[in-house]
């Protein structure tokens, strides 16, 4: 349990990037191409904003020391 734990906290992002990917594929699939090309910026927005998040919390915990 403490490793998927891990594995979830590590790998998170990714994770929700690929579900929002295969969100937006289904909607091209259906037919809904507008929401589909919307929905496909959100995979790229969602990792950017994890590796700021990672950038400065690693920042922060380093001037803590």
């Amino acid at each position: 349990m403490k490793n998927f734990r891990q594995f979830l906290q590590v790998y998170y992002p990714i994770i929700i990037a690929f579900i929002t990917m295969l969100y937006s594929i289904s909607l091209g699939l259906s037919g809904d191409f507008e929401s589909a090309q919307y929905s496909a910026h959100w995979p790229a927005t969602i990792l950017l904003f994890a590796i700021a998040l990672r950038q400065r919390r690693s920042d922060f915990l380093n001037k803590k020391r």
